[in-house]
């Protein structure tokens, strides 16, 4: 027996994730799509803002998503925004994560408490802000929105629900035989959350960042199609909303519009399958025999 095999035998969850048919082809597109976004700069011998040839060119062996009104490679614009993309979905759902967790981790174990009264009040009031009314408030006022600006703006406006279930969760582990021994020990607090209740929610929590990775891309796609992303660069709702500027569907050039937008597409629906099928892996009611 290999060592891999060995090292998934010790680990049940490990072993049924790799046995999980959705969470293998879930990796697999989802691996695709990131190596796309590794790779494709490098590969691209144009800039996304250069000229590359004659406009409205569909695609060819020279250009693989065909070419803008204007001449420019659409495969280039694509591969640059997505990673983009990405990385402002990364950043923003570690961010709604972080706030989410450390929140809810607190509220649940002083439940009942003035504490966990006023973070509730504070995530609650969150939860009733409209956000894009707010961001597009708070944006208004800024010369210049880099990549750390609208991760920390999407990242700021998702962490509420994460509260609220991490909190539920923390709420069933606190009085569990476990945590009231390392309570009668006089472990810290801190020590308690960190390997009593966090320890034996990785599962959830890691599932609740998949989640939040996809949702922080979709929005951060919503705001870029808006023209409230970042004032440098390219990013996929960029090279979307340039395309439905200029009626790329409408003049024929579906290429320019639809190829990018099947990028993301299938990138989201690549993590549903990963989460649906941890989803499974987690639950054991839920697993197939």
């Amino acid at each position: 027996m290999s060592i891999l095999k060995k090292v998934l035998k010790n680990n049940e969850n490990l072993y049924y994730a790799f046995s999980n048919k959705k969470v293998i082809f879930g990796l697999v597109i989802f691996s695709a799509v990131i190596l796309l976004a590794i790779i494709g700069p490098m590969i691209t011998p144009y800039g996304y803002e250069e000229y590359a040839g004659v406009g409205y060119q569909s695609p060819s062996k020279d250009h693989f998503f065909g070419t803008t009104l204007f001449g420019q490679d659409v495969f280039t614009r694509t591969v640059h925004g997505l990673r983009m993309t990405l990385k402002v979905g990364f950043f923003a759902g570690s961010i709604a994560a972080i706030l989410g967790c450390v929140i809810g981790f607190i509220s649940g174990y002083y439940s009942g408490t003035l504490l966990d009264e006023g973070l509730m009040m504070i995530t609650n009031l969150f939860l009733t802000l409209p956000t894009i009314p707010l961001i597009v408030t708070l944006t208004a006022f800024m010369e210049y929105r880099g990549m750390f600006i609208l991760s920390l703006l999407v990242g700021v406006t998702n962490w509420p629900w994460v509260a609220r279930a991490v909190r539920s969760q923390t709420l069933a582990i606190k009085n569990t035989e476990y945590v009231n021994l390392s309570k009668i020990s006089s472990v810290s607090v801190f020590k308690i959350i960190r390997q009593d209740v966090a320890a034996n929610m990785f599962s959830y929590v890691f599932m609740v960042f998949i989640i939040l990775f996809q949702g922080t891309i979709l929005a951060a796609v919503g705001l870029e199609f808006l023209g409230l992303g970042p004032t440098r660069g390219i990013s996929l709702g960029l090279v979307i909303r340039t395309a439905v500027n200029w009626n790329a569907v409408e003049l024929g050039m579906w290429w320019w519009a639809i190829l990018p937008g099947a990028v993301l597409t299938i990138m989201i629906i690549s993590l549903y399958f990963v989460n649906t099928g941890l989803d499974q892996v987690f639950n054991p009611r839920l697993r197939e025999m």
